[in-house]
C-alpha cells in the first residue's frame, strides 16, 4: 500500500470515528454533561500517557512545558478543548446535532478568516464571497429561528481558536493534546470526587455505564492518532476535502437516525453553506494545481542546469586526459571524481580513449567501454540520479 493511501484510508477512520461519535454518547444521556466531560479528560490522559510511556515520550511533555509562553499557550488550548467537548456533548444530549455537523462545516471557513485578521493573511474575491456566503446562511438561519444557532458558532469558534493557538505550537499533536489533558485532570479529577461525595456520581454503579465512561478515553484518543499520522502523508487539500466526511456523517444522523427537526431555514442555511464550501474548495485547489506546476517547473529547470553541468564537467574531463596523455606513456590511466561522479579514463597506444564512469560503491556490471577515436570522442555518462548509463556525443557538448 502506497504512503498517500494509507494517510487517505488513516484520515478517513479518524473522521468516521468522529462522525458517528454523537451515537456513542446518546447511550450516555443520563450522565450530566460535566461529569461526562470529567471522565473524557481523565481517560483520555490515562490513553495518552500510555501511549507516550510505551514510545519512551512522556519525556517530552516537560519539554513542551518548558517556557513560560508555551505553558501558557498549552492551557489556553486545554481550556478552548475542553468548552468544545463539553458543547459538543451537550448538542447531542439535548438533540442538537444539526447544529453540531454546521459548527463544524463552519470550522473551516472561519480559520480562513481568522488566518485574515490575526495572522495577517490575504484572500481573493472568491474566498471572500465563500465567506459571505457562510455568514448569509448562519444569518437567514437566525432570522428565521428568530435565535442564533450558538451551538454552531461556539463549535466552530472554540476549535477555530484552538487550531490557531496550536500553530504555534513545536510539539506534536500526540504531546500536545496529552500535556492539555493533563493540565484539565485536576479540574475533573476535583469536579468528579464533589459530584461522588454528594452521592450523584454514576461511575461504578453498574457495569455498563461505567464502561461506556472508560470508553471515552480511547474514543478520544484513537482518531487523534489515525489523523495525526495520517496528515502527515497527504497534502493539506486532500486533507482538508476528507474532513468534510465528519460533518456530512453528523448530519445524516441528525436528519435521518435521531429524526431532528429540519425546517426550511435550516436547509437554505446548508445550501448556502455548502455553496460556500464548495467555492473555496475550489480556489483552494486551483491555487494548489498552480503551485505544483510552479515546482515541477522549478524541477525541470534545476535538471536542465545539473545537466549542463554535468556536460561541460565531461568535456574539460576529456580535454585534460587528452591533453595528459600526449604527456605520459603509452598507456596512462587518469581517475577524477566530481560531485559523486567518478571517471576512470585510459588513453591507450593507439590514441583511442577508454573510459569508464561510475558511482563509488557501484556494481562492475553496469560499467561499459566505448572506445573514443581523438577525432570523434564520446563519453558515457552517468546521471547522478540514475541507474543506466547515457552515451553523450561531442556535438552535444
Amino acid at each position: 500500500m502506497s504512503t498517500q493511501r494509507s494517510g487517505v484510508l488513516a484520515i478517513i477512520g479518524a473522521c468516521i470515528i468522529w462522525g458517528l461519535s454523537p451515537l456513542y454518547y446518546k447511550l450516555l444521556t443520563h450522565v450530566p454533561p460535566l461529569e461526562l466531560l470529567a471522565h473524557r479528560t481523565v481517560w483520555s490522559l490515562v490513553v495518552f500517557a500510555g501511549l507516550l510511556g510505551l514510545q519512551g515520550r512522556l519525556g517530552r511533555i516537560r519539554v513542551a512545558m518548558s517556557s513560560r509562553r508555551d505553558a501558557l499557550i498549552l492551557t489556553a488550548a486545554a481550556l478552548l478543548i475542553s468548552a468544545n467537548w463539553f458543547f459538543f456533548i451537550f448538542s447531542v444530549q439535548v438533540g442538537r446535532v444539526t447544529e453540531t455537523s454546521m459548527g463544524y462545516y463552519i470550522q473551516p471557513l472561519l480559520v480562513v478568516l481568522l488566518g485574515v485578521f490575526v495572522l495577517k493573511e490575504r484572500l481573493g474575491p472568491l474566498q471572500w464571497l465563500a465567506i459571505g456566503l457562510a455568514a448569509a446562511g448562519v444569518a437567514q438561519l437566525t432570522w428565521g429561528l428568530g435565535a442564533a444557532p450558538w451551538i454552531s458558532l461556539l463549535l466552530a469558534s472554540t476549535f477555530a481558536l484552538y487550531g490557531l493557538l496550536k500553530k504555534s505550537l513545536s510539539v506534536g499533536p500526540v504531546v500536545s493534546v496529552t500535556t492539555e489533558v493533563l493540565i484539565l485532570t485536576p479540574l475533573a479529577v476535583v469536579w468528579l470526587a464533589w459530584v461522588h461525595l454528594r452521592g450523584e456520581g454514576l461511575f461504578g454503579q453498574d457495569l455498563y455505564t461505567s464502561a461506556l465512561l472508560i470508553l471515552s478515553g480511547l474514543l478520544t484518543a484513537l482518531p487523534l492518532i489515525l489523523f495525526s499520522s495520517g496528515a502527515q502523508k497527504v497534502s493539506m487539500v486532500t486533507l482538508g476535502l476528507v474532513q468534510y466526511l465528519n460533518p456530512t456523517m453528523q448530519f445524516f444522523l441528525a436528519a435521518v437516525i435521531f429524526a431532528e427537526p429540519l425546517t426550511g431555514w435550516h436547509v437554505t442555511a446548508f445550501v448556502m453553506i455548502w455553496t460556500a464550501l464548495a467555492i473555496y474548495t475550489a480556489v483552494t485547489l486551483r491555487q494548489e494545481r498552480a503551485r505544483r506546476r510552479i515546482v515541477m517547473t522549478s524541477s525541470a529547470e534545476a535538471a536542465a542546469l545539473d545537466e549542463i553541468q554535468q556536460r561541460a564537467f565531461c568535456k574539460a574531463l576529456i580535454d585534460d586526459v587528452l591533453h595528459q596523455g600526449a604527456q605520459r606513456p603509452p598507456v596512462a590511466r587518469h581517475v577524477h571524481q566530481h560531485d559523486g561522479l567518478r571517471v576512470q579514463a585510459k588513453l591507450a597506444p593507439s590514441q583511442h580513449l577508454e573510459e569508464f564512469v561510475e558511482r563509488p560503491g557501484a556494481a562492475r556490471h553496469h560499467h561499459d567501454r566505448v572506445g573514443v577515436h581523438h577525432h570523434d570522442l564520446l563519453a558515457l555518462v552517468h546521471g547522478l540520479g540514475d541507474d543506466e548509463f547515457r552515451q553523450v556525443g561531442l556535438a552535444d557538448f
